[in-house]
């Protein structure tokens, strides 16, 4: 297995007492943006020197911005069921935990989704607890075709990323058929015996099964996998390895690895206590951990949820950060009932974001950011390898800005006010320079143009 708890332990062990000139060193190599090693990975993660720390979230920040500029690319989650038949100890939706639990109708579905559209959102992460008899694969399949059918005045859901239990190879060519996004799993934790204890029960306790997921959906045709890790479960360092352990082995058996990682810190959920759990990420840790996965994969998307605050992420969108989520209810049926001014039976976690969807999009744009609402690499078949060698070659940026720019117009003059266009029309002016090819700039002005003036929609290059 590509996940040897010994070999990890030892690269932190001797990694302890690295020397400050060898940390230089390795912060040199960083700003080359090609990766770095295991033995580096393990040093910095040790290091609490704080010039060279200061430095590290530097370096982090200049490679952010050289790939991703200032563009945020947005997105919500979508949970349909929280049926359950795994005993996870860190979730609500535990099998143990009694509650009233719900899985959505078509209809329910359409109406979360009528109103993640009226928030602006065009991509959605797709969630559901593990029950095979109360939420099987053909269910996820039947919510998918149902996002995908419906059509509103401002267009459409444009990308369903889905986040489900491992599964077989065959349900994953499934889901390549039914025109998934990503595919999103998060391992938890790679420490086997931490595993094996916060997953007591159900299906989920298989720890081989659940590693090689992504292996499965590959071999179905999947290029796009989107992997994490829970914070806060076991070591946050092995954590770190793990993951890089983990994309290396993609990267070397189907020549590319994750298109994106997720950070989630451990947060309260119904049923649990967080004193129970001792390995809790504070602040500083965790911009760390941020900063080095930055610096180990310069061109893998990084993802944070509503479980951080606004103040935390406004930090960890400059050393790292690609997409965010905005307006987020990690509850069943949680949109449809927040309209109501109601709650919902149990949310999966607690959120620590409350603004709104808006608030939070108007936030990153008066902070000199693009928030983006752009779908096109997926719908244009720059997945898997041939993303990653576009961004690697920097050519993806020629269709990264110029599809922001043009998202960004659609939801100004769909969704924002006054001041929020005012706010748009300044930053496009400003960010349209930044188009270095004549012909690609002069083409989404065009676009913009037509968007703004006749009300066409879904331009992408």
């Amino acid at each position: 297995m590509f996940i040897n708890q010994a070999y990890i332990e030892d690269l932190l062990s001797s990694a302890r007492n690295t020397p400050v000139t060898d940390i230089d060193a390795i912060l040199d190599r960083a700003e080359s943006m090609s990766g770095l090693k295991h033995q580096d990975i393990a040093a910095l993660l040790m290091c609490e020197d704080e010039r060279q720390l200061a430095r590290m979230f530097a370096i982090a920040g200049k490679i952010k911005e050289h790939i991703y500029g200032n563009r945020i690319v947005m997105f919500a989650p979508l949970y349909v069921s929280d049926h359950c038949v795994n005993s996870c100890t860190y979730c609500s939706y535990n099998c143990r935990h009694q509650f009233n639990r719900k899985k959505l109708t078509m209809d329910e579905v359409r109406e979360e989704v009528r109103l993640l559209e009226k928030m602006g959102h065009k991509r959605i992460a797709l969630e559901a607890g593990e029950h095979d008899g109360l939420c099987s694969l053909d269910y996820i399949l039947e919510c998918m075709r149902t996002i995908y059918d419906m059509k509103f005045e401002n267009g459409a859901i444009r990308r369903i990323n889905v986040n489900i239990a491992a599964t077989t190879v065959e349900n994953y060519r499934a889901l390549k058929q039914a025109e998934i996004g990503t595919y999103i799993l998060f391992q938890e934790t790679y420490h086997r015996p931490t595993y094996e204890q916060v997953h007591p029960t159900g299906p989920k306790g298989n720890y081989d099964y659940h590693l090689t997921a992504f292996d499965r959906a590959m071999e179905g045709g999947i290029d796009d996998v989107g992997a994490g890790v829970l914070f806060g479960l076991a070591d946050p360092y092995f954590e770190v390895l793990g993951l890089m352990l983990h994309n290396e082995h993609l990267e070397e058996r189907f020549g590319v690895g994750f298109h994106t990682i997720s950070v989630p810190r451990l947060c309260k959920a119904e049923g649990m206590s967080l004193t129970d759990f001792p390995n809790l990420v504070d602040d500083r840790t965790f911009e760390k951990i941020v900063a080095i996965i930055r610096l180990a994969v310069p061109f893998t998307g990084m993802i944070l949820s509503t479980r951080e605050d606004d103040h935390m992420r406004q930090k960890l969108l400059k050393i790292g950060i690609s997409q965010l989520s905005a307006g987020s209810s990690t509850e069943v049926g949680g949109y449809a009932l927040r309209e109501q001014s109601g709650t919902a039976s149990s949310s999966q976690f607690e959120v620590n974001d409350h603004r709104s969807a808006l608030d939070i999009i108007r936030d990153l744009l008066n902070e000199g950011y693009i928030p983006s609402f752009c779908t096109a690499c997926y719908r244009s078949g720059r997945t898997g390898d041939r993303f990653m060698s576009l961004a690697k070659s920097g050519q993806i940026k020629n269709v990264c800005l110029p599809n922001a720019l043009m998202t960004l117009c659609e939801y100004a003059t769909d969704y924002g006010d006054a001041d929020f266009k005012a706010s748009t029309h300044a930053a496009v002016q400003r960010m349209l320079p930044e188009i270095a090819n004549d012909k690609i700039r002069a083409k989404t002005e065009a676009c913009i143009q037509e968007i703004l003036a006749d009300g066409q929609r879904d331009f992408y290059l």
